[in-house]
């Protein structure tokens, strides 16, 4: 506990960020306070911004300023017949930096988890079904993250892209056990994309 209440809500709010705890939350809030008061109000004002205006692209759930994000207006990709379905919006910033692939994504927010109510509705697999069973897509690329519960989620998107009888893939190996796919390399990304295998 600091000797400011302000500080510590700063301190409190910074640990929701992924691989943030107590002691770097405490050490980026005295920075920002001790030395970088104008960067620290550009970026509560960005995140305000970002907050109000973000929203799903209508056709692959990726973050988008207006109802359809950027890729799926681009001309040469909306003439595209491979769909990549990631995990999350990170996935595809990752995927984009790899440069390895110039088709459509789909984006799930999250993996399929039971125990934490997360089903085939909470992740867009109905409005995913529906994008398959229009004949548009011929291969789906599974980029799940390598966990049991990405794998289990492919499983499950496999057999829908099976029913339409469109070619599903999955990334190839060099994506470790258990990681994720934005904590990976560019090059090893692109490996796998190039080398994704029939699933």
């Amino acid at each position: 506990m600091s000797s400011s209440q302000y500080l510590d809500r700063v301190i409190k709010a910074l640990q929701i960020m992924p691989g943030i705890g107590p002691r770097s939350a405490t050490r980026i809030a005295y920075h920002l306070i001790d030395r970088r008061k104008d960067d620290a109000l550009v970026m509560a004002q960005s995140i305000i911004e970002a907050m109000e205006h973000i929203k799903l692209c209508q056709h692959c759930r990726n973050y988008a300023d207006d109802d359809i994000c950027l890729i799926c207006q681009s001309p040469k990709r909306s003439v595209s017949s491979t769909l990549c379905i990631v995990e999350n919006p990170s996935d595809v910033q990752a995927i984009e930096a790899a440069g390895s692939f110039g088709g459509l994504y789909f984006v799930l927010h999250g993996h399929l988890s039971p125990i934490e109510g997360i089903g085939p509705r909470e992740l867009g697999l109905d409005v995913l079904d529906a994008r398959l069973g229009s004949g548009d897509i011929k291969e789906i690329i599974l980029a799940t993250n390598p966990t049991v519960e990405g794998d289990a989620t492919a499983s499950y998107i496999a057999a829908i892209a099976r029913k339409y009888s469109i070619n599903v893939s999955k990334i190839a190996s060099g994506v470790p056990l258990g990681g994720d796919l934005d904590s990976v390399d560019e090059n090893t990304l692109a490996s796998s994309i190039q080398n994704r295998r029939p699933f």
